[in-house]
């Protein structure tokens, strides 16, 4: 649990990220955003931001150091930048869970053992 004044570290800038930020304001925290896009909308609302790549290991060892825990607004934040950050502070959801959402076939076959429906797929390494 955060307590308020405490800084959300939110990787990536887009609408879900500024909703995020406005959400967590009402709820006494900050947020620091970063993302290697100058205009993204997050920005607007955020207490802080960063703009730098995602692989940037200075940049993210800094960012880590203004927050108190650390998450991502989409799926396609690079699993290695999750990594690099979590050796510094909390990562949620961990790295491992998203590394695993990046590879669809992977999180297919994830699903199967818990009975949830998803879309059949198949490698395409496999297609004929």
């Amino acid at each position: 649990m955060l307590a308020p004044g405490a800084t959300i570290g939110i990787l990536g800038g887009g609408q879900l990220a500024r909703m995020l930020a406005l959400a967590g304001a009402r709820l006494g925290l900050r947020t620091h955003v970063f993302s290697p896009v100058s205009d993204d909308p997050a920005f607007d609302v955020c207490a802080a931001r960063t703009q730098a790549d995602f692989n940037d290991e200075t940049s993210l060892a800094a960012f880590a150091e203004s927050v108190d825990v650390v998450t991502y607004e989409f799926e396609n934040v690079p699993a290695r930048t999750a990594q690099v950050l979590e050796a510094h502070r909390p990562v949620r959801p961990n790295p491992r869970a998203l590394a695993l959402t990046q590879d669809r076939l992977i999180l297919s076959r994830s699903t199967t053992p818990a009975r949830l429906r998803a879309p059949s797929r198949s490698s395409a390494a496999t297609r004929s």
